[in-house]
């Protein structure tokens, strides 16, 4: 991003970096360009714009100023030599580089991204198993070709503002198209079939029949935990429809290894009466859409999102049939060890992986609660066992069943939320604590533990202090 806007100091903005670096490069008979998704995103926003759409404006031109300080900054350097770079890099500020054989660099306290072209070629199954040639002289053309897809290999000129596109991606951005550049590199690359299905999600694309195909014959297993955290963070997050994610994967015949139990939800049917959509698979694909709509407003947006895609893969476990209808019950209490080896294959997160086993045992208390008009104490209880008591409400919000649409569903959470308003207020009152119990002549031991834990339900019920206090000791005095 463009971390450091300029200052008394004279300190530069990412984007003027780049250009100083551009000026610098041109004098040495070199060129700069943007590269990337700061190229992508620039002209697929330009493409939206007014402007743009009736021919008054030039995206190539204008698009990256008007958008490039909100934008991660990368450049490629052709025609100047590693040495030469180097030095040419110090009149600018002070260089960091990453790796000799990568030809890729950076300038301290800036987050602009500075890399040379090159050539590579897998050198084994995993994401990092390859090996590099800097070459500053294979020109653009070349140097897009080991680009993942077509509307990423777009380069613009950072002094002139040239558009070089040498395999079509400005016509696969405005006809929403995702196309891999070059088959053979493409799958050297088993990370690339993650990040076909990330960006069908975000920018709602469809993916080329031939590339497709080519991401159904690669091998993805041999990818890290965290990479493909980081793909599905992007889908999650990014998208305003993360289903086309899973839909895209399972169309690619890839949920495997990584999403094997979201497979086990296609085909696995549930009673028509409660969920007229259909199966698990697409009552889930449309639950993650709906928490997509109101993951901003959650505590924990990526634990939401995947508490959203999780919460009942303990149908596997508990679907049956009796009496000619579906159920699944105890679905949420069984889906727990699912869920945890599912969470466990893609992120080392406790906090993630605590928050959703939470959340996903409780899932289906809310609407349950709002439905029988529940008594306070019992919404009181409910809130405290939760995580997070709101994105608990908007988990329900996101699972209630619709009949026609996508939108989350808005009637029953005023009375939840009147409620967790009411659960707040309790929490805030004054309360039995150690040290009431101490002051009142108790000495600390085993049956403290005991104390405190009924003094909370009587918390939880609404019981003042006083009135707690006077039941906790008499509780103590019948145990005798």
């Amino acid at each position: 991003m463009d971390r450091q806007a300029p200052g008394e100091d004279g300190n530069l903005t990412d984007r003027q970096a780049a250009v100083r670096i551009a000026e610098l490069a041109a004098q040495k008979g070199g060129r700069v360009y943007y590269v990337g998704g700061l190229v992508r995103d620039a002209l697929l926003a330009g493409q939206n714009k007014k402007e743009y759409i009736e021919g008054k404006a030039s995206p190539e031109k204008e698009c990256i100023e008007r958008d490039v300080s909100s934008k991660d900054v990368d450049i490629e350097v052709h025609g100047i030599a590693p040495q030469d770079l180097f030095e040419l890099l110090k009149e600018v500020g002070e260089p960091l580089q990453y790796g000799s054989s990568f030809g890729v660099y950076g300038l301290k306290g800036l987050g602009i991204d500075i890399a040379m072209p090159r050539k590579e070629h897998a050198t084994g199954r995993g994401h990092r198993d390859f090996a590099v040639f800097v070459d500053p002289f294979i020109g653009p053309k070349e140097a897009a070709r080991r680009r993942d897809f077509t509307i990423n290999a777009i380069m613009r000129d950072v002094l002139t503002g040239e558009l070089l596109d040498p395999y079509g991606g400005a016509g696969d951005l405005k006809n929403g198209v995702l196309r891999c550049v070059d088959p053979k590199s493409f799958a050297e690359d088993p990370l690339r079939v993650l990040r076909c299905a990330q960006f069908a999600s975000r920018f709602g694309f469809s993916v080329e029949a031939d590339t497709l195909a080519l991401c159904r014959t690669i091998d993805i297993s041999t990818l890290s935990r965290e990479r493909v955290e980081e793909e599905l963070k992007k889908a999650l997050l990014k998208s305003s429809a993360p289903s086309v994610f899973f839909e895209v994967l399972r169309q690619m015949d890839q949920l495997e290894p990584w999403f094997a139990e979201l497979k086990s939800l296609i085909g696995l049917e549930q009673d028509p009466v409660f969920h007229p959509e259909g199966d698990v698979w697409t009552h889930t694909m449309q639950v993650l859409d709906r928490a997509a709509a109101l993951r901003e407003r959650a505590a924990r947006p990526f634990a939401y999102m995947l508490l959203a895609l999780t919460h009942d893969l303990g149908k596997i476990e508990a679907t049956s049939f009796e009496k000619g209808r579906i159920h699944a019950y105890g679905h949420e209490k069984l889906g727990l060890p699912i869920i945890e080896t599912f969470l466990r294959r893609i992120t080392g997160d406790e906090k993630v992986i605590k928050y959703v086993l939470n959340m996903a045992e409780l899932h289906m208390k809310p609407n349950m609660a709002a439905y029988s008009r529940a008594a306070v104490k019992s919404t009181n209880k409910m809130f405290d066992q939760a995580e997070e008591p709101e994105d608990l409400i908007y988990m329900a919000m996101a699972d209630k069943p619709v009949m026609s649409g996508n939108e989350p569903f808005e009637g029953d959470s005023d009375f939840l939320f009147e409620r967790l308003k009411t659960y707040r207020q309790t929490m805030a009152e004054p309360f039995v604590s150690g040290k009431d119990l101490v002051e009142a002549g108790l000495r600390p031991g085993e049956e403290f533990s005991e104390l405190l834990a009924y003094a909370h339900k009587l918390r939880l019920a609404g019981i003042d202090k006083q009135t707690a206090l006077k039941q906790v000791l008499n509780y103590k005095g019948k145990k005798k």
